[in-house]
């Protein structure tokens, strides 16, 4: 049977907590150099680094399994801020064979993510792959490995709905105000509050097209340093009320006890609008919008409860897809254990090959060399087609028989019989 297994070691956001994570994880800039030490390590044949802030694993291909997941618990724990394996002990999991390519393909297909659906993984999963490449540490199991878990999260995104509807407060904002303003690129965005979450809807809105964003905040330095890096335009705390009248969208995000805006006050606004569509998002704890304001007409209010509401849903909708993309996982995951199975007939194939040709040259050449001496050249090459063609025939039947064993369950007693029978074993 084949002697390399493909093993995984690792950790991620439901073994660990991020300081642990934090500790372990790989530094880009001296990756290839820890890929070379990885690939350096005695058990280890070939090998590749994971390491994002949900995860941290290292996937090799070993024909020692023992000595290997004992190399790479090792390698793990050698990092420069981990002291000793005890610091690792109850967050390590490993993987062996046929759960370790499921594991694979399940990362890739989003299905082990914090949010099940993301798509970020997989761009992730591609650039420690190629960096593997790159260092010289990747052969042709973990390159098959790694080719077909992209192909697996292809399947999923195509075949199931497991990436769509937003399932994070700022997102399903986002995805609201393109819903009621199609397109977003040619909105004007207010932002109340430059914190975490700000910083998080920013960036969202950014990636919808928005272009036009004017940042305010208490602390009008963190205003003017998140405008700066969304390019938008900060705003002085005391003055925002005035530049309501040019805001499409707008949206709370500040810690205020008391609400920010008022009916009154948006009613106002609207009329300088002429009535032209206002969107509010509220994402304060406590509210920072008066949500008398959705009485109004002309105007759409969401606070934070609605959007969990909606978010939820959508990871409802998401959970039920991914029972599809895990029954995809399992086709795949058989598909690729009998191409990993084939591996072992190569050996086997090559050696009854050259035995053949061995018998059919030998037996020639004596003809050749005595009963047949007085043959021209002509004869010579047609007595030689002839016995090629006469072993290709006897062979044809027991490969095609070893190579559809390849999906049954007793290819190994085939192979095995196949040894014995033709005196293979030395070989």
């Amino acid at each position: 049977m084949r002697e390399e297994k493909i093993l995984i070691v690792g950790l991620n956001h439901d073994t660990a907590p991020v300081e642990v994570r934090e500790r372990v994880a790989f530094d880009r800039t001296v990756l290839t150099e820890s890929l070379r030490r990885l690939r350096s390590l005695p058990s280890v044949e070939e090998g590749v680094i994971l390491s994002t802030c949900n995860r941290v694993e290292v996937v090799a291909a070993s024909a020692d399994e023992e000595a290997a997941f004992r190399e790479i618990r090792n390698f793990l724990a050698e990092q420069e801020s981990v002291k000793g394996q005890r610091g690792l002990e109850g967050h390590l999991y490993e993987y062996s064979g046929d759960p370790a390519v499921r594991h694979l393909f399940r990362v890739a297909a989003s299905l082990d993510s914090m949010v099940v659906g993301e798509p970020q993984i997989l761009g992730q999963l591609k650039e420690y792959y190629v960096a593997a490449h790159e260092a010289g540490t990747i052969g042709a199991i973990l390159h098959r490995l790694f080719h077909r878990s992209f192909s697996v999260a292809k399947r999923v995104r195509t075949e199931t709905a497991i990436g769509s509807g937003a399932v994070s407060v700022g997102s399903v904002a986002v995805d609201l105000a393109k819903q009621i303003f199609d397109p977003l690129d040619d909105k004007s965005v207010m932002l109340i509050g430059a914190g975490e979450t700000g910083g998080l809807v920013a960036r969202q809105l950014q990636r919808a097209g928005v272009s036009s964003l004017m940042v305010t905040n208490r602390t009008f330095e963190r205003a003017v340093e998140l405008a700066d890096q969304f390019r938008g335009t900060p705003l002085r705390f005391e003055d925002f009320h005035r530049y309501l009248k040019i805001a499409d969208l707008v949206v709370g995000c500040t810690s205020s006890p008391e609400a920010l805006l008022q009916r009154e006050t948006v009613e106002k606004v609207l009329k300088e609008r002429k009535h032209k569509p206002m969107f509010f998002i509220d994402l304060g704890d406590p509210r920072n919008f008066d949500p008398r304001i959705n009485e109004l007409g002309d105007v759409y209010l969401y606070n934070i409860d609605d959007l969990k509401g909606i978010a939820q849903q959508n990871l409802q909708e998401r959970s039920n897809e991914a029972q599809k993309a895990e029954e995809i996982v399992d086709e795949e995951v058989a598909g690729f254990l009998r191409w990993l199975d084939s591996l072992d007939q190569v050996p086997t194939i090559v050696a009854l090959r050259q035995k053949m040709e061995e018998i059919r040259r030998g037996e020639l050449e004596k003809s050749l060399s005595t009963s047949l001496k007085g043959l021209s050249e002509k004869e010579r090459q047609a007595l030689e087609d002839m016995t090629s063609a006469m072993v290709s025939k006897i062979l044809h039947a027991p490969i095609t028989r070893l190579k559809k064993q390849s999906e049954e369950q007793d290819e190994a007693f085939y192979i095995d019989a196949l040894k014995k029978l033709f005196d293979l074993e030395e070989k």
